[in-house]
């Protein structure tokens, strides 16, 4: 058994109307999905490729763009 405070209860019962549903079948979907997030999560190979820097090579300039910026701080207070 699963207890509830009543007013998500309420909600839970709303819910499952609107989806044509009834509460226990809700309830296991919501249990569902939530398990199938956490077994989706721990495989960082998911969103391997998902972005393209459009050539971007940002790392191999990286120390030199930092020093730049110092540069021109040091350059704005006079320094």
């Amino acid at each position: 058994m699963i207890v509830l405070p009543d007013h998500h209860h309420a909600e839970a019962k709303r819910k499952a109307v609107r989806q044509g549903v009834s509460l226990s079948e809700y309830i296991r979907r919501l249990v569902a999905r939530d398990l199938e997030q956490d077994t989706c999560s721990t495989d960082p190979s998911a969103i391997f490729g998902l972005f393209d820097s459009g050539g971007s090579r940002i790392a191999d300039g990286k120390q030199a763009m930092i020093s730049e910026a110092i540069d021109k701080q040091f350059e704005a207070k006079g320094i």
